[in-house]
């Protein structure tokens, strides 16, 4: 283990309850333990964390063993599987962010200093995304939470900047912004581009630019994507109407295509069976669905639009609420219903 990984796992054992209560949060202490049911966040009992003991070796705070699995590890290895981030770096982030720690300074650079990227190019959205933090409990996560969207689970592929370059066509001054980042990736999960949607600072809204939102990188065929697609998927054009999507259906892999041409020309993983296309209430989502769904179906891929009740899934989420599960479950293949719909999410206030 890195020094800085161990410095953090042991900032974590200090406070082991407040991480249990945080990541943990359907399960309870009973005595020295926290018990759970999974690293998963599962009711249950078999996945036991040590709450209180040494620094280190037998009985240190924050070890755990999960007895059904077999899986066991330190309180970082407990965040990494239970946000399931594939990098140290992004379980390092996430360890921070929630001790409110500042990202360590970057190492001073060499004297060959690295080559600027070539703007818009996938290599300088590479070098933001690795700039960028996980979202959990900054302005990118207040933003999406104001926009009703709660199911946040697995949402590796968005970051969050606070300080974000934006350029205006006519020359001006740059300005920096909180943006939220979302990679890009194709289906081997390899990232070819960037989103950003830029915020304002108390997150409650977009920034006001116009426009607010902007993708760099090649985009064509590739996606945003929530989940690992196998037999069945949903694709759609924004980020927003697919993490609606999301929060009645938590167990459907989704993908957004950041734009209707975009979404049109999704590339869809070889193994697909049955594909349903979230479209847009307006011309072009119209458009961009039926020739998504040709060409699922030229490819022997059963394929089903899904349509809003009003603009998009997440006017429909904001307004609806609970009404919105209803909505989608009589337009879902009946066996799809029951395995990826979730309990009727709660209407706005």
């Amino acid at each position: 283990m890195s020094s800085q990984a161990a410095a953090l796992a042991h900032r974590l054992a200090r406070h082991a309850e407040a991480v249990c209560r945080h990541y943990l949060s359907n399960g309870r202490r009973e005595g020295r333990y926290w018990l759970a049911g999974d690293v998963a966040n599962t009711p249950g009992r078999s996945l036991f964390v040590r709450l209180h003991g040494p620094d280190r070796g037998k009985g240190a705070a924050g070890k755990f063993t999960d007895a059904a699995t077999g899986q066991h590890g330190d309180l970082l290895d407990l965040i990494r599987l239970n946000r399931g981030h594939a990098s140290l770096r992004d379980v390092l982030d996430e360890a921070r962010s929630f001790l409110r720690l500042p990202r360590p300074e970057p190492a001073p650079a060499s004297l060959e200093r690295t080559a600027p990227a070539p703007a818009g190019s996938p290599e300088s959205a590479r070098r933001l995304i690795a700039a960028s933090r996980p979202i959990a409990g900054t302005i990118a996560e207040a933003y999406l939470r104001n926009r009703g969207i709660t199911a946040l689970h697995g949402c590796g592929a968005l970051r969050f900047h606070p300080r974000c370059y934006y350029w205006t066509d006519a020359g001006a001054p740059s300005q920096t912004w909180p943006a939220l980042i979302a990679k890009v990736t194709d289906l081997a999960g390899t990232i070819t581009g960037a989103h950003r949607t830029w915020l304002c600072r108390d997150g409650f809204d977009k920034a006001p630019l116009d426009p607010p939102r902007r993708a760099m990188g090649h985009l064509l065929g590739h996606g945003v994507r929530f989940g690992v697609a196998s037999d069945v998927m949903a694709a759609g054009e924004g980020i927003e109407t697919m993490l609606s999507l999301r929060s009645v259906m938590p167990k459907l892999p989704v993908v957004a295509a950041l734009s209707a041409n975009h979404l049109s020309a999704l590339a869809l993983p070889p193994t697909l069976r049955r594909l349903y296309v979230a479209r847009d209430d307006d011309a072009d989502g119209q458009r961009a669905a039926e020739r998504l769904c040709d060409r699922a179906g030229a490819a022997g891929v059963e394929a089903h639009e899904l349509v809003p009740m009003h603009d998009d899934f997440n006017a429909d989420l904001r307004d609806r609420g609970a009404g919105l599960s209803a909505h989608l479950r009589a337009q879902l293949v009946s066996e799809d219903a029951e395995c990826f719909m979730a309990e009727p999410v709660s209407g706005r206030s």
